[in-house]
């Protein structure tokens, strides 16, 4: 039976996390995770909701020396609760929030200060079976129901090493996360990658501009930012001096070239940017600031087929078919073009939401938005087919100043019907849009007669 390790840190001594200001040592995480995993109740798959970044690993270390598995959607909803009671009965949830709404059996993470964690005399990493089922991950939901799918140790491990080898991850490094845990790029990147290379992680998670300021100063150097395009934008809007980083990793959605040169310039660092989903995890890296091309990481491969791009090969395991459009320019390297699901034609008429968004975001006054295919059971009132509204967060302008400047940038057959101004978009922790969370933004407003559309959906959520 192949072994695989649980983390990489050759002594007990040897630190894990930075936490509260204080360096955690790989022995007593050990001890940590095995005196949870003792006191778990014998359900099999557990939802870990702990926020803090220590406390997930913690967790998920615990449910890997007792077998367990660990359940990971996107988003802790009533209604994708429900749909894991009905995917796992036996479900509970690990939460360290003394006010956790999460409508399963709960578990408190143990309160440390109760417990001073002492050591284990002899330092010996556990070593997990490659064959064990680690964790179920769920797409985002960000085109549909999130779908869910099974992750073994090995194959997760082999992944994080791939990706570790072409990130160049400088030896001793501290990585700081602005993207949770329990999503696939959080898991592989802000917690496994400190596992299976020896290095650290810090357990909070930042989200506004000061706050990843003042994690990126509190970690030692070499210091690497885990992080996503909105949270890198958020943070150059502010003119204020940026702590300086040794590596910018970026993920989640494409990154413009002019943004990735000047997160580069600004924290005086590489930046490297992930291409990957939650069916195949990690797959392709590309220097953003300087090419367009992907490069796959060693082992994976692509093959197309009748205009589908598939995913095989090294930690992929099956072939997976990728919602996005991939022009492959050398036998392990790529160009993205945009996801398959980002086609939408209109009375005849072809155009991206890609492009759409662009016009929308590019007028002045325009914080953030979003055009979508809204989806109601009656349609435009006449042929039932789904037509195009948009979100838009623009505190200074009206819907109707909006869509005056759309009619000069964009065809009349693409106007969104309706345009609502909301306080902020509804994006999850990376980032993203989940369909469910759009509807109901076109919801608040009066059905309406709009063009005909026809989209061309993916089955399946990049994540």
């Amino acid at each position: 039976m192949e072994l695989e390790p649980l983390l990489l840190h050759r002594t007990a001594a040897a630190v894990v996390a930075f936490r509260g200001g204080r360096a955690v040592t790989a022995g007593e995480f050990l001890a940590d995770a095995n005196r949870l995993a003792a006191c778990l109740p014998a359900g099999r798959h557990v939802l870990n909701a702990c926020v803090d970044r220590y406390r997930f690993t913690v967790g998920l270390a615990a449910c890997l020396i007792s077998g367990r598995v660990s359940l990971l959607p996107s988003t802790h909803t009533a209604e994708v609760v429900r749909q894991l009671v009905l995917f796992a009965p036996d479900a509970f949830c690990l939460t360290d929030a003394s006010d956790c709404d999460i409508e399963l059996p709960l578990v408190r993470f143990p309160d440390e200060s109760a417990h001073a964690t002492q050591p284990a005399a002899d330092y010996h990493p556990p070593l997990i079976p490659a064959e064990q089922l680690a964790a179920i991950v769920f797409t985002s939901g960000s085109t549909g129901a999130p779908l869910p799918y099974r992750k073994t140790w090995g194959r997760v491990a082999a992944c994080v090493r791939g990706a570790a080898a072409a990130l160049g991850l400088p030896a001793g490094a501290v990585l700081v996360g602005t993207v949770p845990a329990q999503h696939m790029y959080g898991l592989e990147s802000t917690v496994l990658l400190a596992l299976l290379t020896g290095n650290a992680f810090t357990a909070a998670r930042p989200f506004y501009p000061a706050d990843v300021r003042s994690a990126i100063d509190a970690a030692p150097r070499p210091r690497v930012l885990i992080t996503t395009p909105v949270h890198l934008r958020t943070v150059l809007a502010d003119d204020l001096e940026l702590p300086a980083l040794d590596l910018i990793v970026s993920a989640t959605a494409p990154l413009s070239h002019e943004l990735a040169r000047e997160a580069a310039r600004r924290f005086g660092a590489p930046l490297l940017e992930i291409y990957g989903s939650t069916e195949t995890g990690q797959i392709a890296l590309r220097h953003s600031a300087e090419c367009l091309a992907f490069t796959l990481l060693p082992g994976v491969r692509l093959r197309a087929d009748n205009g589908q791009t598939y995913a095989y090969g090294g930690h992929v395991e099956q072939m997976t078919a990728l919602c996005d459009v991939l022009e492959q320019s050398g036998d392990d390297t790529f160009i993205l073009h945009g996801r398959t699901a980002d086609l939408v034609n209109i009375a005849g008429k072809r155009s991206s939401f890609g492009y759409l968004n662009a016009q929308l975001n590019a007028i002045p006054g325009v914080q953030d938005g979003v055009f979508f295919l809204r989806e109601s059971d009656h349609g435009d009132g006449v042929t039932g087919t789904p037509r195009l509204a948009a979100a838009a967060v623009a505190p200074t302008l009206s819907s109707a100043t909006i869509m005056r400047h759309l009619r000069r940038r964009i065809d009349p057959v693409f106007m969104p019907r309706p345009l609502v101004i909301v306080e902020r978009l509804p994006r999850n922790a990376t980032g993203k849009l989940p369909q469910q969370a759009l509807q109901a933004l076109a919801d608040r407003r009066p059905r309406r007669t709009a063009q005909t559309a026809t989209h061309r959906r993916s089955p399946r959520s990049l994540s």
